[in-house]
């Protein structure tokens, strides 16, 4: 248990420091990407479907909305 939370604590750090030098359409789209991905896998989940396919379909279509919405931030 503790190799597993040393792991998610390193992609962490890893993912707020390459955040660090991104560009807002950038950012976007990376935060839009795991919120759809999340949701989708969840609602999948719920809904008695394939986690997996709804987590690639909600990192698909949060991906395209949080690169639209990061573009006009800038």
């Amino acid at each position: 248990m503790k190799r597993i939370g040393m792991m998610v604590a390193t992609v962490a750090a890893a993912v707020v420091i390459g955040c660090t030098t991104m560009t807002p359409e950038q950012q976007g789209t990376m935060s839009g990407a795991a919120i759809g991905a999340a949701a989708g896998a969840g609602i999948a989940a719920i809904a008695g479907g394939s986690g997996w396919t709804g987590a690639a379909i909600g990192a698909v279509a949060g991906g395209v909305a949080g690169n639209i919405k990061g573009s006009r931030q800038q």
